[in-house]
């Protein structure tokens, strides 16, 4: 009789998959070579491969709109022969309210989503498992899902976000939540850079679309526990630049505040964040006492 002696406890996963429904990012020829039912079709088949890993993975699906974001599925609460239908179903709702609320705006060019509403979901929904009938099946045995993020994400950074963004990045850090990031956008992300590298999660811009669910099943298909014995996509580069708080531009150089440590592209007189009054701007022409002393005698 053989008998196993693997540590397989480790290997339960707690999934939350965060797919970008932005519809001027789908509508757009130029954002992307992956229509938006063909990138349906890979995430089925990656959701369906994750499940079929380990009878315990369980799977949430956070979409992220333009202006909303909502939960389109969970296995631990669909039918398994209806877990197709359901997800269809739920993301066919989910653009359809969130169309409608975009016709209400302006937008310019592509937009961007709301990617903090969605990681500050998934957080939430993280949390709440600690309590929920399925966790306590798994604290009461040997087995302890291990929870991660999944950012399926095209859109361009937002960033009037940038503070949300970073408030959840850092709150998954705290937690030990990996934030594993597929860029599927023409350009990097560095909101998702910056999550990827802070949490210890994957980074991966795939370079052809088309094979989407190999590089799903390949990179991101793997639990905590396997990532040990792989040689997983490093990051080459990390764009660290900050977004600055009074006019969301992204800076290379600018004024911190020493209290609430918020960012300005220039000098203000007063922090708009937490009241603190800023000193005078140093610069480097000298005062007009100095010129006044070194003039020579006439």
């Amino acid at each position: 009789m053989l008998v196993c002696l693997c540590n397989c406890t480790d290997d339960v996963s707690l999934l939350m998959v965060l797919l970008d429904t932005n519809p001027f990012f789908w509508s757009t020829s130029k954002s992307t070579s992956l229509s938006f039912s063909n990138f349906l079709s890979h995430v089925l088949a990656f959701l369906n491969s994750v499940l079929l890993l380990n009878q315990f993975n369980q799977v949430v699906v956070i979409a992220t709109g333009f202006n909303t974001c909502d939960y389109v599925y969970d296995s631990s609460s669909s039918p398994t022969n209806q877990r197709a239908e359901t997800l269809l179903r739920k993301f066919e709702e989910f653009v359809v309210k969130d169309e409608q609320l975009s016709k209400e705006d302006t937008v310019d060019g592509i937009g961007n989503s709301l990617l903090s509403g969605s990681l500050s979901m998934a957080l939430c929904c993280i949390l709440k498992s600690n309590s929920n009938d399925i966790q306590r099946v798994f604290r009461s045995g040997s087995l302890h899902p291990q929870p991660r993020i999944l950012c399926l994400h095209g859109s361009p950074d937002g960033p009037g976000q940038y503070v949300a963004v970073m408030n959840a990045i850092f709150s998954a850090q705290r937690s030990m939540v990996p934030i594993d990031s597929c860029v599927l956008g023409v350009q990097h992300s560095a909101f998702l850079q910056q999550a990827s590298y802070i949490t210890g999660g994957v980074y991966l811009k795939p370079q052809q679309l088309d094979g989407l669910f190999q590089y799903l099943s390949t990179v991101f298909g793997t639990d905590l526990h396997s990532r040990r014995f792989l040689q997983l996509p490093k990051p080459v580069g990390v764009d660290f630049r900050a977004s600055c708080f009074c006019h969301k531009n992204t800076i290379d150089m600018g004024y911190i505040c020493s209290v609430c440590l918020s960012i300005f592209c220039k000098h203000h007189k007063k922090c708009s964040t937490c009241g603190s009054v800023f000193g005078q701007a140093q610069t480097n022409a000298p005062s007009t006492s100095n010129q006044k002393r070194k003039t020579p005698d006439t």
